[in-house]
C-alpha cells in the first residue's frame, strides 16, 4: 500500500508560522502498550493521524513529539516530522509545550496521537475559537451525547459549561445530575488549541488535586483561574484507548475504503 502524499511545509517558509499541529504521542501505555504503531489498513496508527493533521487548511505544520525512536522513526519513514522529548512527562500537554517553547507559531493545536479517524475540520474549529477572541487563550470541543450508556461510562468525559461557552468542569462522572428535565449532556473532544506562549505557562505549572483526582490533564488550566473556550462540534471521532476501539476503527475505516 503507498504512503499517503502528505503536503510540502517547507514550501511556506517564506510565510511567519501561524497555526502548528503537534502530535504528542508515547509507546508505553497501561491500557495499550505501543498503541501509536498498531496496524491500521496496512500503515501506522500515528500515519494516520498525521495524514489528517495535515489536510487542516492553513496548518504551517505537523510535528510529532514523542520520547520512543520506535515512534520517531515510524514517523520518518512515511515522511514526517518528529521532535524527540523527555520521557518524564505526565501529560500530553506537558510534551506538546516542549515543542512549542521552539517554535514561533502563533497558535498550537495539540492533536492526540490516538485519533486515526479525526476530522481535519475539527482542528479548524477549535483554532478558531482562539482566532475569533483575542481574550481566548485556550479552546476546545464538545458533542452532545446520544447514546444513553455513555452518559454513565467514566470513559466518556462530561463536560459542563456557562453561558459563555466556557467549560465549568470537565468530569468522568455523570454532570451535569439531570432532575426531572431534559437536558443535553455533552462529551468532551480531548483537542486542545493554546495560544503558544499560554501553552509553555500552563505546562509549567504544578499538577493539580482534580486533575490528579480525575485523570484530566485540562482540570490545569481550571483550578489554576484560567478560562478554556468550548465549542460545540457536529462531527465526531473513535478515539483508540484499548485494543477493542482499535478493531472498531478498523472496521469504519474498511466500510469507508469500500465505499
Amino acid at each position: 500500500m503507498p504512503p499517503f502524499t502528505l503536503p510540502d511545509f517547507s514550501q511556506q517558509k517564506d510565510q511567519p508560522p501561524h497555526l502548528v499541529v503537534v502530535i504528542p504521542a508515547r509507546y508505553q501505555s497501561t491500557r495499550f502498550p505501543g498503541k501509536p504503531l498498531a496496524d491500521i489498513a496496512g500503515r501506522p496508527m500515528i500515519e494516520h493521524v498525521y495524514a489528517r493533521a495535515a489536510e487542516v487548511p492553513g496548518v504551517s505544520a505537523v510535528i510529532v513529539a514523542t520520547d520512543d525512536d520506535r515512534i520517531a522513526e515510524a514517523v520518518a519513514r512515511f515522511g514526517g516530522v518528529a521532535r524527540m522529548t523527555r520521557s518524564t512527562h505526565r501529560t500530553g500537554l506537558e510534551r506538546v509545550a516542549e515543542v512549542a517553547a521552539d517554535l514561533t507559531c502563533d497558535i498550537v493545536v495539540n492533536v492526540q496521537g490516538d485519533e486515526p479517524l479525526l476530522e481535519p475540520r475539527m482542528v479548524t474549529e477549535v483554532a478558531c475559537a482562539i482566532e475569533a477572541d483575542e481574550r481566548v487563550r485556550m479552546s476546545t470541543l464538545r458533542r452532545r451525547i446520544d447514546d444513553p450508556a455513555d452518559v454513565s461510562n467514566p470513559n466518556v468525559v462530561k463536560v459542563v459549561v456557562d453561558l459563555q461557552g466556557d467549560a465549568l468542569y470537565f468530569s468522568r462522572a455523570t454532570v451535569p445530575f439531570v432532575h426531572g428535565t431534559a437536558t443535553p449532556t455533552f462529551r468532551h473532544i480531548g483537542l486542545y488549541a493554546y495560544r503558544r506562549a499560554f501553552a509553555c505557562e500552563l505546562a509549567a505549572l504544578p499538577a493539580t488535586p482534580l486533575e490528579i483526582a480525575e485523570s484530566l490533564e485540562q482540570l490545569r488550566a481550571l483550578e489554576h483561574g484560567f478560562s478554556i473556550r468550548v465549542v460545540e462540534t457536529q462531527y465526531d471521532s473513535i478515539g483508540v484507548d484499548t485494543p477493542e476501539d482499535l478493531e472498531r476503527v478498523r472496521r469504519r475505516m474498511a466500510v469507508e475504503t469500500r465505499v
